[in-house]
């Protein structure tokens, strides 16, 4: 008896690109290869520009960087001293992030579920080698979200104690928006394998977690709130964010 494949997680953002952040693009990618190219294998970017949805001024660039060789602490200097250019002469963008890899990692089997999934369907390349098509679409999994999200108590924390410390209203306005955005893709985890769909959108992500949590309604309405551009930072933000998290680590525990 034939047995019916799961279905296939998205594919890639494949939309036309916003052409507001045209220039940026040929900036990030002309200077990373001029400045890096001997050691770079591959430019791609990701999030809501990828998505072709960026909101000018408010979202940011969002690139994954795949180099030959693990970088040595010079090579980490420049890569750095590139991103802070590129995001002083891109007032299109709030933010550029770098979240850099190496092609052995990112090709290795243990990492299939971080790094493989990551670039066939999260990622479209710009510049260099584009490993995406070496991996095969990927089945909604469990496996999955702890490979990108297990990291989320971490992670939060980081963000509670920045806001505990910082005062600049712009700057906690971004930092609530990060974190509640992680926070509600974290809840992701909770799936088991065999759960159909997989979540695109903040939307999906809460509308999941409601389904077999409904009476966390309210806490994921606040975070829905919080994650949006241009929301207004919310007082009480980092207590909020700690007791989620607890929540979303006791279940998890259980």
């Amino acid at each position: 008896m034939s047995t019916i494949p799961p279905a296939f997680l998205p594919p890639a953002p494949c939309a036309p690109l916003q052409p507001v952040f045209a220039p940026l693009l040929r900036d990030a990618c002309a200077s990373l290869a001029a400045q890096a190219g001997d050691f770079l294998d591959g430019i791609y970017v990701y999030g809501s520009v990828a998505g072709g949805d960026a909101t000018p001024g408010v979202s940011d660039l969002d690139l994954t960087l795949v180099l030959r060789l693990p970088p040595t602490p010079r090579q980490g200097n420049m890569l750095e001293a590139v991103r802070l250019a590129l995001q002083a002469r891109h007032d299109t963008v709030w933010k550029v992030d770098f979240d850099i890899g190496h092609r052995s990692q990112v090709l290795a089997p243990e990492n299939l579920y971080s790094w493989g999934y990551w670039l066939k369907h999260q990622c479209r390349c710009l510049w260099g080698d584009d490993l995406a098509p070496r991996f095969a679409p990927f089945a909604p999994s469990r496996a999955i979200a702890l490979a990108v999200n297990g990291d989320f108590a971490q992670v939060l924390a980081s963000y509670a104690q920045c806001l505990d410390a910082e005062r600049d209203p712009a700057v906690i306005g971004r930092l609530q928006r990060e974190a509640s955005r992680k926070l509600i893709r974290s809840c992701n985890l909770l799936r088991q394998d065999g759960d159909s769909g997989w979540p695109a959108s903040l939307d999906e992500h809460a509308a999941q977690l409601l389904r077999s949590h409904p009476a966390m309604q309210a806490q994921i309405a606040y975070f829905l709130a919080q994650a949006r551009s241009g929301a207004v930072p919310a007082s009480g933000f980092a207590a909020a964010l700690r007791a989620m998290t607890d929540w979303l680590a006791t279940q998890l525990a259980s």
